[in-house]
């Protein structure tokens, strides 16, 4: 009994040891694709809140409190993306983003660091950045379906339709009256 005893101890010790590998019924090659095309999505998605936070913090003009309001919602809904992108990685046996430099070098939403913006052209900035999301969010779809993972399809079919209503409330904010 004690030799069970001590090799159960020394197995839980391993254990504990081991590389993060969560049990997924996906094959090895589906959890590294679904992992990076998801871990693209979540560098973007805190590139994006960022992006919306700095334009809501630097926002002004007649307009201020509309583009304010508006874009610290965007922002929040993004916020909102981050957790649950980042444990459906793990959830599929795959490691998420470490570092602001990961999120640097996986980032394909490009960062302003102007010390001024025109408020409209902050708008329209998002507005594109919102499209070229929802067009990154159907790539990682398709690599999703091809995979049969239906959970973070399902997920990102909602992400899509998020980012598509906030291109359109940046779209129509910036439109001009008559």
């Amino acid at each position: 009994m004690a030799k069970s005893d001590s090799s159960s101890k020394s197995d839980s010790k391993a254990r504990r040891k081991a590389p993060l590998v969560t049990p997924s019924d996906l094959a090895a090659g589906a959890t590294k694709d679904i992992s990076a095309a998801l871990n693209g999505i979540l560098a973007d998605v805190f590139a994006l809140y960022l992006k919306t936070k700095n334009f809501h913090w630097h926002m002004s003009g007649p307009h201020f409190r509309d583009y304010h309001l508006l874009l610290d919602e965007q922002a929040d809904q993004l916020y909102a993306m981050t957790d649950p992108i980042a444990e459906r990685i793990r959830k599929v046996g795959g490691t998420t983003l470490r570092s602001i430099g990961h999120i640097a070098r996986l980032q394909r939403i490009s960062d302003n660091d102007a010390d001024y913006v025109d408020p409209l052209d902050m708008l329209a900035e998002l507005r594109e950045d919102n499209q070229q999301m929802a067009a990154r969010l159907r790539e990682a779809h398709n690599v999703t379906d091809e995979h049969r993972d239906i959970a973070s399809s399902s997920l990102l079919e909602n992400w899509i339709d998020e980012t598509e209503r906030r291109t359109w409330f940046l779209f129509e904010s910036s439109r001009s009256a008559g």
